[in-house]
This record gives C-alpha cells, structure tokens and sequence, in this order.
C-alpha cells in the first residue's frame, strides 16, 4: 500500500488495516515456524506497510 493510498484513508479506517495486517503477520508467522511459508518476502512488505501506516498516523496526531 502506498502512502499516498493510506493518507486518503480516515483515521479510523487505518488502525482497522493496521490491525489486519498484524493479523496477517501473525499467521505468517506461524506459518514460517512449521516451514509453510511460500511467500517470504510477504512479511518485509506486511512490517513496511504497518509502519507507514503509523507514521501516516503520528504525523496527524503531531499536525493537530
């Protein structure tokens, strides 16, 4: 997901996909540990994505 996506985006709707996203990690997880894992570049994406999102969320905090 990209910044640009994630700034047009209420407040709201991105702690829901923050929360889908650790969601998703946690699975992944799981999954790395038991050696299921097919897509391993899939967790780098899920952390980067997950920190934009807060950075676009500290940023509105600290404009307010």
């Amino acid at each position: 997901m990209k910044v640009k996506e994630i700034r047009e985006l209420s407040t709201e709707e991105i702690i829901a996909k923050i929360k889908e996203c650790k969601e998703e990690l946690f699975n992944l997880r799981f999954q790395q540990a038991t050696g299921n894992l097919e897509k391993p570049s899939r967790l780098r994406e899920l952390r980067h994505t997950v920190a934009r999102m807060k950075t676009v969320l500290k940023e509105r905090e600290l404009g307010k």
